[in-house]
């Protein structure tokens, strides 16, 4: 899972009309049911390069390749074509961390999407909430609520907001691709009360589920920890050997953001690595939950 590999830096950064075609791409071939091999077929490119297109790791450069590649999907409407089309022709003209509307979501969450669908291995700590890929509906769908009179959201954004979170836990589940997930939870994230106290019992009890999960590692990290503390949140994603690592980071105030530099990735590698010398064994995970839930239950 460490980073890098060679001529890392070599590689093309990508832009936010890149992250946008990458992930419409996705969209429209996962919709129409075709795989990465049968949708280069033919084609004039590899399977590799068409997942760093949907990650937005390397640009689409023939306008050609892009419709045979939509008529592959079965999309003729000429509208939307058009649209892509105009998207891939000014795919180079934006640096990779431009901001770019997307409904529901921050500018950046495309291409985190595309790059976590990706992800063979995730690793992850979060100080303040249960991380994300953890979290049950009924505790996103509090944590949205307590959010809203400050955010200014809609009740139909939190709803999206929460149905794609509970998407993105599928792949803890997924038979065929599990994506391996290592987490670490700060113990004042996970005694934070979201909604209430049964909220709180399904949320505890969620994670003892997923850890059993051959595919998922959990650690707490205590709150008695006198040793390094990272203050804000982040993920480190593993893309194998083909690609880039590529580290997630949110920021109060600056937002997410999302990068594959070698020096980035390394910095929170040791900051994953010193929270996890720092934590409770994961096989004590079990137990410290199970206090919790008897602590709320009261």
């Amino acid at each position: 899972m460490h980073p890098g590999g060679n001529h890392v830096s070599a590689r093309p950064r990508p832009t936010a009309r890149r992250i946008e075609l990458g992930h419409d791409l996705r969209e429209l071939r996962q919709q129409a049911g075709v795989t990465l091999e049968d949708a280069v077929k033919g084609l004039r490119f590899s399977e590799t390069k068409l997942q760093r297109v949907e990650t937005g790791l390397q640009d689409l450069r023939s306008a050609g390749d892009l419709r045979k590649l939509l008529d592959r999907y079965g999309v003729d409407d000429d509208d939307q074509v058009d649209r892509l089309v105009e998207l891939q022709r000014t795919a180079a003209r934006q640096d990779w961390w431009t901001p770019y509307t997307a409904a529901t979501m921050a500018p950046s969450m495309p291409r985190f999407l595309g790059v976590e669908s990706a992800a063979q291995a995730i690793r992850a700590f979060h100080p303040t909430v249960v991380l994300g890929l953890l979290q049950t509906r009924r505790y996103a769908q509090a944590l949205h609520l307590l959010a809203k009179p400050i955010e200014e959201t809609t009740s139909d954004f939190i709803q999206k907001s929460v149905d794609l979170r509970m998407a993105r836990k599928e792949r803890l589940h997924d038979p065929d691709d599990p994506v391996k997930l290592w987490a670490i939870l700060y113990e004042p994230a996970i005694r934070y009360v979201v909604g209430d106290e049964s909220t709180m019992c399904e949320q505890y009890e969620e994670i003892l589920r997923l850890a059993r999960l051959d595919t998922v590692t959990v650690q707490v990290l205590p709150q008695a920890n006198r040793g390094y503390l990272a203050l804000a949140d982040f993920t480190l994603l593993d893309l194998g050997d083909r690609l880039p690592a590529t580290v997630q980071v949110d920021t109060a105030g600056a937002g997410m953001s999302i990068t594959d530099k070698p020096r980035d990735v390394g910095t929170f590698v040791r900051s994953f690595e010193s929270l996890s010398r720092s934590a409770l064994p994961a096989e004590a995970t079990p137990g410290f939950l199970q206090q919790l839930i008897r602590e709320t239950s009261i």
